[in-house]
């Protein structure tokens, strides 16, 4: 003969006459037969299903302001050819993944019947003889069944103590067990007369009919382990309420006796996936989940880290972190009070963006590296006379190698040449022409006819570097007779940034003062050389601009002061070269 599985009367064919309530409030499961439970992970259960129809109805146990303690977080119902219907904070119901707005007037979904009303949301549904009420509020889920059921619905309201066969997280980091610190205000022998209250007027008028023995013993093993805050009190104590209530027993204005907030404050804003509403400076809104809080915590940040691409940086900070420790991230910004943090709706994280030239970017150097600092700092006014807003000083930074030109010999195709480069982060590329007029408009290429003494003009310009950051600087310019820089005879035209003097025909413009520079000379030839070719060939650095002077200091004569520093690394070489 077939066994029931929930408690109830049965006939001989094994059919049971179900009428129960199973309470999950907290960590704690009071199955259809009062025994009680406790969940001590993170995992999402089954609380019952029912093989024949397969219908589910699963808890998610998430953590709140301990690790080491788990609450019901949201509920699913869950049908083999239905739409899921999703139960979660703040009263809010998702239909296969969709928000639905609810009300006091009953709507049916998926054959589901929704209401909501100040306390909680109510689900009732009815399927081929399983009849179930289940009723959340964010805090508290309550399932009452009164049915005919054949022997085959489980789950841990139906047996609280089946804790492993009822879980169906299949990852199994949800197991990871955490141990925080003792909480010192606790003080569990004042917590368990708190929680004993269930067994005084007006709750002793329900005694009878709901036994207060289980809803005691789980209000005083979660308040003697996590603190009595977020009405948690209350919420055991609501919870007894409504079991009283499924049994037609009035606790007339029980909240005004155990001084309890009724209906509880929900949060206005929806909470994101790492937050839980809780209770922030007597304010009802959102906190952060404590295993989400401790990355940042335990560092004593509140936020990051920082996000570096190319010349741009931005740092997220959490937004329940900013909430908890009193900050009004409308109140903050960059080094430039104009630059302020973008919250996201959705994960409440603010971010901070800046560029290496503004937003009050700070650009320094060291041997090898160029770094981009900002701060998020509290606005300062001097109208407000009082303020209520703590002093935020958080510096963040980039850094990225200096950038380097490397050792590349170019040939000469159409009438310019470019080349892209690539060092550490620094993307960027070198172009270098050559042109017949002092306005740069008309370009030579290597089969234009050069008079010998004709003036040329040499352009040389990158492409993707700051210009308030870095300078090119055209160290050495000189030319040979052969393709070799390193062939002799060499004649200079350029000297450690300058003219040379000896060439009166040279002139140089705008060298290190930005990321493009030009110099001009007369055409020449070698003499004696057979077919005359002339290569020239040109040297170039990059400057850093910060606490750095990079415009060569040349004198009238020509010859660069010695008061220039600047860090010479990896030369360009750059050749051209004119055939008669």
């Amino acid at each position: 003969m077939e066994t029931c599985s929930l408690p109830g009367e049965c006939d001989g064919n094994g059919t049971c006459s179900v009428k129960g309530l199973c309470t999950v409030t907290g960590p704690t499961v009071i199955d259809f037969s009062g025994q009680m439970n406790s969940v001590s992970d993170l995992c999402e259960y089954s609380l019952l299903h029912d093989q024949s129809t397969g219908f589910s109805l699963k808890a998610n146990f998430l953590d709140r302001r301990r690790r080491d303690v788990s609450f019901v977080d949201s509920l699913t119902l869950d049908f083999s050819e239905r739409d899921d219907i999703q139960l979660l904070q703040g009263h809010r119901v998702t239909v296969a993944g969709s928000p639905v707005t609810l009300t006091s007037s009953v709507q049916t979904f998926s054959g589901v019947d929704l209401s909501k009303d100040q306390t909680g949301v109510t689900a009732s549904i009815s399927v081929n003889g399983l009849s179930v009420s289940v009723f959340f509020d964010g805090t508290t889920a309550q399932i009452y069944t009164e049915t005919s059921a054949g022997g085959s619905v489980n789950g841990l309201c139906v047996d609280s103590s089946n804790v492993s066969s009822s879980m169906l997280s299949s990852d199994s980091s949800c197991q990871d067990q955490y141990e925080d610190p003792a909480d010192d205000t606790t003080d569990c022998d004042a917590v368990t007369q708190q929680c004993s209250i269930l067994k005084s007027a007006p709750f002793s008028s329900c005694n009878l009919d709901v036994d207060p023995e289980p809803y005691i013993i789980a209000c005083r093993s979660t308040l003697c382990k996590y603190p009595s805050v977020d009405n948690l009190r209350c919420q055991f104590l609501k919870a007894y309420a409504k079991a009283c209530e499924k049994k037609q027993v009035d606790l007339q204005n029980w909240w005004t006796t155990a001084q309890c907030h009724h209906p509880q404050p929900i949060c206005e804003d929806k909470c994101s996936d790492h937050e839980f509403c809780g209770e922030i400076h007597g304010n009802t809104d959102c906190r952060c989940r404590a295993i989400f809080a401790s990355k940042f915590t335990e560092q004593n940040r509140l936020g990051g880290p920082t996000v570096c691409q190319d010349n741009n940086a931005s740092l997220s900070l959490v937004g329940c972190l900013l909430k908890e420790n009193g900050i009004d991230y409308t109140h903050l910004h960059l080094n430039d009070q104009t630059c302020t943090g973008v919250m996201d709706t959705d994960s409440h994280m603010v971010t901070f963006s800046f560029s290496s030239d503004s937003c009050g970017t700070e650009v320094t150097t060291n041997n090898s590296q160029v770094i981009f600092s900002n701060a998020v700092v509290t606005r300062n006014s001097s109208s407000d006379l009082i303020t209520r807003q703590d002093k935020v000083f958080i510096e963040f930074s980039c850094s990225h190698p200096k950038p380097e030109l490397q050792n590349v010999a170019f040939k000469i195709i159409d009438n310019s040449v470019e080349v892209f480069l690539q060092s550490g982060e620094w993307k960027y590329s070198v172009t270098m022409k050559a042109y017949s007029d002092a306005a740069h408009t008309q370009l030579l290429d290597p089969k234009s006819d050069v008079r010998l003494n004709q003036k040329i003009w040499i352009v040389l310009e990158t492409n993707g570097l700051d210009e308030d950051v870095v300078s090119v600087v055209t160290d050495s310019c000189w030319a040979t007779s052969g393709n070799s820089p390193n062939s002799v005879p060499r004649y200079d035209l350029i000297k450690d940034g300058c003219p040379n003097t000896d060439d009166g025909t040279v002139n140089v413009m705008g060298n290190g003062e930005g990321t493009s520079n030009s110099f001009s000379f007369n055409m020449f030839e070698f003499s004696g050389k057979e077919p005359s070719e002339v290569y020239l060939h040109c040297q170039l650095q990059l400057c850093v601009k910060k606490n750095n002077n990079c415009v060569p200091g040349c004198s009238a004569g020509g010859r660069r002061r010695r008061s220039l520093r600047y860090r010479r690394g990896a030369p360009a070489l750059i050749s051209m070269v004119w055939t008669h």
